[in-house]
């Protein structure tokens, strides 16, 4: 009788589809014949392996073989090891043993995406938290214009590849099945050059450096990056370019600490402000904005926090803007005239010796409130 293909995995008849794939790389890789030259029983658990994932894999499959048991799933399409199946394991083994080349996966030859590049740009907080326009210069290669991209000496064209044939891979018999890789002297495209253009080498590309002029929306912070396509490095064999992706760092700011689209600051005020109540500007970060006024009440203690609605950074790609959070601290005077200390000894007279027994008269809630803020 068959073995069961949950316990030819390992899993659960509840497993996900996650854990069932899971399972099979484990054994793939356990089993495989490149880790077991020459062991039939390495060999045959390879094979049970991939046929309890080509069944259980499939959700159709899966389903009929829940129900009837291996006489579901028997007949054409159903069970038996077919060597096609590793055409879609590429995200399971990837290239560990040459699975991305199997079956010709990857185009022999043909047109290649460029590779994407990356630009560290850095920026003034004013910069990032308001917009810009800004102009970077990227070192990148291009299309060389003497072959136009062939890597030969214009009037010349590439030979075919001795190794592979034209064919762009190689194969070669691994355990049971033949496996086809990347033919490793011409890298896939099949021909060579045998008169390499004195403008690129042989290279088919030429390194320039470009200007940009990149547009910064509002709001960006370090770690945003945008996306500028098709201005990384030119494809292969005509294939699109890639793309460019700058990635923000942000400069710190002297007074505005930023947390999101909010500010954080610290106001400075006098011990008669604190007592008596009054008024402060407070800097605000826009370049159009104007010092925003803040009331302080009397009696405020330092630390205490005041919220400036609106007054923060624009939220990026959103309308709005975040809010300015205003602590405060109170500057005890360091130097004071002698009219000053006797003022300063008089009002000591009419106060508690205690401070805290100014909080004698209050509510326990009260109390509380300020604490917790």
């Amino acid at each position: 009788m068959p073995a069961d293909y949950y316990e030819i995995l390992g899993v659960e008849r509840t497993a996900t589809d996650q854990e069932i794939k899971s399972a099979y790389r484990r054994l793939a890789l356990k089993f495989h014949p490149d880790r077991n030259p020459g062991n039939k029983e390495a060999e045959e658990k390879f094979k049970e392996a991939a046929e309890a994932y080509g069944i259980l894999a499939d959700s159709d499959k899966r389903q009929r073989y829940d129900a009837y048991g291996h006489a579901g799933v028997s007949g054409a399409g159903g069970a038996g090891f077919d060597p096609t199946i590793f055409a879609d394991f590429g995200d399971i083994l990837g290239d560990f043993f040459g699975f991305g080349d199997l079956f010709g996966r990857r185009a022999r030859g043909g047109p290649r995406r460029g590779s994407d590049l990356r630009y560290n740009l850095e920026l003034t907080f004013e910069e990032a938290a308001f917009g810009t326009e800004t102009q970077i210069q990227i070192p990148r290669t291009q299309s060389c214009g003497s072959c136009k991209g062939s890597g030969s000496s214009p009037g010349t064209q590439p030979s075919t590849c001795p190794n592979c044939r034209g064919a762009g891979q190689v194969t070669y018999q691994q355990g049971f099945f033949s496996v086809a890789r990347t033919c490793g002297r011409c890298r896939g495209a099949g021909k060579i050059v045998t008169s390499p253009c004195p403008t690129c080498e042989g290279q088919g590309v030429v390194p320039i450096e470009r200007k940009l002029k990149v547009p910064i929306p509002p709001g960006v912070d370090t770690g945003s990056q945008l996306r500028i396509t098709g201005e990384g490095e030119p494809g292969a064999a005509g294939g699109p370019p890639g793309d460019l992706y700058v990635v923000i760092g942000v400069q710190d700011h002297e007074f505005f600490h930023r947390e999101g689209s909010d500010l954080h600051c610290e106001m400075p005020i006098s011990f008669a402000q604190a007592s008596l109540g009054g008024s402060v500007e407070v800097p605000t970060p826009g370049p159009e904005d104007e010092p925003a006024k803040l009331s302080i009440p009397e009696g405020t203690q330092t630390g205490t926090s005041f919220k400036l609605k609106n007054k923060g950074v624009p939220h990026l790609g959103h309308k709005g803007r975040g809010d300015l959070h205003v602590t405060v601290r109170v500057v005890v005077p360091t130097r004071l005239s002698s009219e000053q200390k006797r003022l300063i000894e008089q009002l000591a007279k009419t106060l508690p010796e205690d401070p805290a027994a100014q909080d004698k008269g209050r509510s326990v809630k009260s109390r509380l409130k300020d604490l917790l803020g």
